[in-house]
């Protein structure tokens, strides 16, 4: 079960609805949602920011895509390293690349319905 037992109803619920491939991304996903965006009070994950996870449980080794708020965040240049950091700690992981992009745009619409709920936009 890993990580996943920590988890909130309503991120269950999310999870549920895009089940990861294995109980390494499940676990990757969990610490995501450790992570908060230093503009607004909502984890990375369900703020929409992830856009791609790649984890070979085989070979510990993980590919995310993942964008900010915005292309001038202050954040933008040590933001992707902590993140990297993070999903280092996760056992299983041995090796991780932060991909990021810029396409399509975030925008509100990318948040999960938890996030939504959260800030008030429901």
């Amino acid at each position: 079960m890993g990580f996943r037992q920590w988890l909130s109803k309503a991120e269950q619920a999310e999870a549920e609805r895009l089940p990861p491939k294995s109980e390494l991304e499940s676990d990757i996903i969990f610490v995501l949602r450790t992570i908060y965006d230093p503009e607004i009070p909502v984890n990375i994950y369900d703020l929409g920011l992830i856009y791609g996870l790649d984890a070979n449980p085989e070979n510990g080794q993980v590919h995310l895509r993942m964008t900010l708020t915005a292309p001038g965040c202050p954040v933008a240049q040590s933001f992707p390293e902590m993140v990297a950091d993070a999903v280092r700690g996760v056992p299983g992981v041995e090796e991780v690349e932060v991909e990021m992009v810029w396409e399509p745009r975030w925008s509100k619409k990318m948040m999960s319905e938890a996030a939504r709920l959260e800030l008030g936009l429901v």
